[in-house]
C-alpha cells in the first residue's frame, strides 16, 4: 500500500498544508484502505511547501506546492493510477536510489546527520524513530560505554557546540563530569532568538526524539540525573511535539528510573521562554528556569562547577544534542571525516532573505559561502546582484560578496568581522542599505538588552541614535569614528555576549561599506535607494495611466498631472513618505 506523507512543520502549515492534509483525509475516508496518510517535519524545502511525499518500498516521490485541487490530481493519477504528475515532482528516488527532480541539487548538496529524519519520519511516532535506528545510542552509551567512554568519544570526534561559540562539546562534559555533587543537571537551550533562524524549531518539529537522546547520553556522560529544554513559548508546534516525545520515551522505558536496567536515571521537563533574546545566554536562561529575571550571572564560577541551582550543569543547544546519537551510533572517526581540520561535522543552515531557495540546509563544515547561497540557495531573488550575508543574527556581521568564497567554519568567518553563531544565513541583495541593515539589528539588540551593564544599555542606545540619525539625512562629521569607538568600548565592557557582541552589525558594515555611510552623511543619498528620507521619487513616463491614485494619496500636493497623462512629482515638496509607491497599481514610481 502506498503511503501519502504531508509536510505538516511550521513552514508547511503557513503554506496551506493542513487544508492539503484534509483534503488527503477526505479522500481516504471516501476510499477506505487505498492508502495510509501521516504527518511529518520539514525536509528543508520551505520554499516549495506544502510538500506531499508519495512513499511505495524504495521509490519516493515528493510534490511541490501541493494545493487541496492539486491533491485531487495526485490521488487520481498518482496514487491510484500509478502514473507521476512529472511538471509538479521536486524530488524522487527511484527502486536504486537515483535522484532526480527539480529541486534534487538542492537536497543532493547536502549531507544531513542533524536533519536525518526531518520531513522523512513522523515526529510523533516513537516506533518510526526506532525503525531509524532511534534510541540505539542509548542502549549502545548505557550498556556498552563507560561515562568516560563517552566523553571520549565524542571530543575524539570534534564536535563543537552549535550555538554559536563553537566550544568543543567533548572539553565541556569533562569539565561538568569531573565535579562531585549529589545533583547535576544538562540543559537545553532551544530558545533560539535570533531574527531569521529556525534551525533549532525545524528539528525540534520533526525529529524531537533525536535532541531527547542526545541529552540522555550526556546525562550518563557527566552524571546528571535530570534536564530542562528552555523552549521558546512562541515555538507551540515544537512544545507540543516534545511533550508527546518525552510522554513517548518514558512510556518505552528511555527515560525514568534505571533506564534499560542499567541503574541509570534519568528524566526531562520543559521549560517555556518568554522570548527575551538575552535568555540565550546560559547563565541568564538558568535564571529563567530558576524563576528569577533572565540576567546573565559573572563568571566564574562557570557552568559546568555551579549552574542551574548552583549545581554543576552541563548546556549546549539543539543542534549539538541532536549530532550525539549519530556520533555514538557510527563513531567518532565517522562524523570527524566531515568538515575541516579544526572544524568538523556539519553545520545546519537557515537561509532566508533575498535567495531562491529559503529554507534549511545542512552542509560539511568549510563548505563556501557562494556555495550555499548559489548552489543550494538557487542564487538572489529576481537575478538581483548579491551583495552581502548577515551571519550570526544581531550579534553577527555582514560578509560582503567580495568574501563569498570564505568557507563557513569557525576560524574563517570571525575573520571578517562576523560570526558562526547558530546558523542564520540572512542574504542580501544592491537594493538593501548596509546603513539601515545596521540599525535594524542595533535596535533590536538595544531593545532586548537586560540593562545590566551600563555599556550595553546606554551604549547600544547611543549607536542606535546616530545609525538612526543618519539613515534620516541628520548625519554629521564624526559620526563614524564615534560608532567605531562605541563599538569597541561596548565589546570591552559588557558582561554577556549579547553586548559583547551587539555592535557587530554596525562595526562589519563600516568596515565593507565606508563609503554607503559616507553617502548618506556628506551626500545625502543613500546609494540602495532603502532610505526614503535620501532619495527621489519618480513617475515612469512609460508605466504611468495618468489615474491619478498618486495625486490623491499625496499628504503634501507634491504631485500634479491631468487625468489620462504623465504625472510629475516635485521631489522640493516631497516628504519621502512613499505613499504613492504604495497606492500605484502600475508600479510607475520608483525611487533612486
Amino acid at each position: 500500500m502506498k503511503k501519502v506523507i504531508v509536510g505538516m512543520g511550521t513552514c508547511g502549515l503557513s503554506a496551506g498544508a493542513q487544508s492539503t492534509y484534509d483534503r488527503l483525509s477526505e479522500l481516504l475516508s471516501e476510499n477506505a484502505g487505498s492508502f495510509e496518510l501521516s504527518g511529518t517535519g520539514c525536509i528543508g524545502m520551505c520554499y516549495r511547501e506544502p510538500l506531499v511525499e508519495i512513499r511505495e518500498g524504495d521509490e519516493r516521490t515528493i510534490y511541490g506546492g501541493v494545493t487541496p485541487e492539486l491533491v485531487e490530481e495526485i490521488f487520481e493519477k498518482d496514487v491510484r493510477g500509478g502514473k507521476r504528475l512529472d511538471e509538479h515532482i521536486v524530488y524522487s528516488l527511484d527502486g536504486k536510489g537515483e535522484p532526480s527532480g527539480s529541486e534534487a541539487e538542492f537536497l543532493n548538496s547536502q549531507t544531513r546527520i542533524v536533519l536525518r529524519n526531518c520531513g522523512t519520519i513522523d515526529p510523533e511516532s516513537i516506533d518510526e524513530y526506532e525503525a531509524a535506528g532511534g534510541y540505539r545510542s542509548v542502549r549502545k552509551a548505557l550498556l556498552e560505554m563507560t561515562p568516560e567512554g563517552i566523553v571520549e568519544e565524542v571530543k575524539e570526534s570534534g564536535l563543537r557546540g552549535r550555538g554559536g561559540a563553537g566550544f568543543p562539546t567533548g572539553l565541556k562534559w569533562s569539565f561538568a563530569a569531573s565535579y562531585d555533587s549529589d545533583t547535576k543537571y544538562v540543559v537545553c537551550n532551544a530558545d533560539e532568538g535570533d531574527p531569521g533562524a529556525f534551525m533549532d524549531r525545524s528539528v525540534l518539529e520533526g525529529d524531537p526524539h533525536s535532541v531527547l537522546e542526545g541529552m540522555i547520553i550526556c546525562g550518563r556522560a557527566i552524571g546528571a540525573s535530570f534536564g530542562y529544554i528552555y523552549c521558546r513559548a512562541e515555538y507551540p508546534m515544537a512544545i507540543h511535539r516534545l511533550d508527546l516525545a518525552i510522554i513517548a520515551a518514558r512510556e518505552k522505558g528511555y527515560l525514568g528510573k534505571d533506564i534499560l536496567g542499567s541503574g541509570f536515571d534519568f528524566d526531562l521537563k520543559i521549560k517555556q521562554g518568554a522570548g527575551a533574546f538575552v535568555c540565550g545566554e546560559e547563565t541568564a536562561l538558568f535564571a529563567s528556569i530558576e524563576g528569577q529575571r533572565g540576567m546573565p550571572r559573572i563568571r566564574p564560577p562557570f557552568p559546568a562547577e555551579k549552574g542551574l541551582w548552583q549545581k554543576p550543569t552541563n548546556n549546549n543547544n539543539v543542534e549539538t544534542f541532536a549530532n550525539i546519537p549519530w556520533i555514538i551510533d557510527q563513531g567518532a572517526s565517522a562524523y570527524a571525516a566531515y568538515g575541516t581540520e579544526k572544524s568538523r561535522g556539519t553545520k545546519v543552515f537557515a537561509l532566508a532573505g533575498k535567495v531562491v531557495h529559503g529554507g534549511l540546509a545542512e552542509v560539511p563544515m568549510g563548505t563556501s559561502i557562494h556555495d550555499l547561497v548559489f548552489k543550494i540557495g538557487g542564487g538572489i531573488k529576481k537575478g538581483r546582484k548579491f551583495k552581502a550575508v548577515q551571519m550570526g543574527g544581531p550579534s553577527g556581521g555582514c560578509i560582503p560578496d567580495s568574501l563569498s568564497d570564505t568557507p563557513v567554519d569557525f576560524e574563517s568567518i570571525p575573520a571578517t568581522g562576523a560570526i558562526m553563531g547558530s546558523g542564520g544565513m540572512v542574504v542580501l541583495d544592491d537594493t538593501t542599505c548596509m546603513v539601515e541593515m545596521a540599525r535594524f539589528f542595533l535596535e533590536f539588540t538595544q531593545n532586548e538588552s537586560c540593562g545590566k551593564c551600563t555599556f550595553c544599555r546606554i551604549g547600544t542606545l547611543r549607536m542606535l541614535e546616530i545609525l538612526t540619525r543618519i539613515t534620516k539625512g541628520e548625519g554629521r562629521e564624526g559620526d563614524i569614528e564615534k560608532l567605531t569607538e562605541l563599538g569597541e568600548r561596548i565589546k570591552e565592557a559588557s558582561l554577556c555576549g549579547l553586548g559583547q557582541t551587539a555592535p557587530n552589525p554596525a562595526l562589519s558594515t563600516i568596515r565593507f561599506y565606508r563609503d554607503e555611510y559616507e553617502a548618506h552623511i556628506n551626500s545625502q543619498k543613500c546609494p540602495a535607494g532603502a532610505c526614503d528620507a535620501l532619495v527621489d521619487f519618480h513617475i515612469d513616463a512609460e508605466k504611468c495611466t495618468g489615474c491619478t491614485l498618486c495625486a490623491k494619496n499625496c499628504p503634501v500636493d507634491a504631485i500634479s498631472g491631468e487625468v489620462k497623462k504623465l504625472h510629475v512629482i516635485d521631489n522640493s515638496i516631497c516628504v519621502r513618505c512613499a505613499k504613492c509607491v504604495s497606492s500605484c497599481n502600475f508600479d510607475a514610481i520608483y525611487k533612486s
